[in-house]
């Protein structure tokens, strides 16, 4: 089933449109050029020209100011809207450089693909690992069925601490998912040749991993109207949650 369709059948679930008091450009504006900057490998340059194309003048910075200030809010929403998370967890940890020095970013997603939370650390030990684990079932409210890591030892310690009763699944062949997910951040890395901070790298990946796969349906599942209703779908969706649109009605 699509997820789309999975979404239309979940609660109706209540959340109000971010306030864009005090700015000038109007939602519709401003909404577009932050889903331009998550979606796509973009700079804020490259917004810029692209929304000049359009005929609307708008610098760079304010475009950053806008991401930074709505980018979090918009992803939070869509992952609101999403249906309940998987019982089987994929969880992965990829060396990334900010400001030329070593960082991991760990990753878990479910069986279905969806990012469950990502998290920026220095380190790849037994300590990270916990405070993954315990930031992953406090977002998520609720424990696995089972989570599949690779071999580092790291994850079979923090394992038998904090979810002892789950089934542990260690294999490099396994976490092709979580690896898969990667990807779209490794893009990004290389368009913005890197981030400058911790924190920074942090902020961006959480709205990015909330926007971007919003926007990437598993598309060789389905044939291309199936995939042209999703994607309308998927953009009512957005338009709703950024205010862009009044509420639409159920077809």
């Amino acid at each position: 089933m699509l997820f789309g369709l999975i979404m239309l059948e979940e609660p109706y679930v209540e959340s109000t449109p971010p306030s864009y008091k005090g700015h000038r450009y109007p939602v519709e504006v401003i909404s577009h050029c932050v889903w331009l900057y998550h979606r796509f490998p973009l700079s804020f340059r490259e917004v810029e020209e692209l929304m000049l194309g359009r005929g609307i003048v708008v610098s760079y910075e304010t475009i950053r100011r806008w991401c930074a200030k709505f980018g979090q809010a918009h992803a939070n929403a869509l992952r609101r809207r999403q249906p309940q998370s998987g019982d089987k967890w994929h969880l992965d940890e990829v060396f990334i450089k900010i400001n030329g020095r070593p960082q991991y970013l760990w990753r878990a997603v479910d069986q279905n693909g969806n990012v469950l939370d990502i998290l920026v650390q220095d380190r790849r030990d037994k300590a990270a690992a916990r405070r993954f684990f315990r930031r992953l079932l406090a977002k998520t409210r609720t424990v696995p069925r089972v989570i599949v890591t690779d071999k580092l030892r790291s994850y079979g310690a923090a394992h038998r601490e904090d979810m002892p009763s789950v089934e542990h699944r260690q294999s490099k062949y396994l976490n092709n998912r979580a690896e898969n997910s990667h990807q779209p951040t490794r893009q990004r890395e290389r368009a913005m040749k890197g981030f400058r901070s911790v924190g920074a790298a942090q902020r961006f990946l959480s709205a990015f991993s909330g926007i971007s796969p919003h926007f990437r349906p598993r598309r060789h599942l389905v044939n291309a109207p199936g995939h042209r209703t999703e994607m309308t779908l998927r953009f009512a969706i957005r338009d709703r949650i950024t205010g862009t649109v009044g509420q639409p009605t159920a077809a």
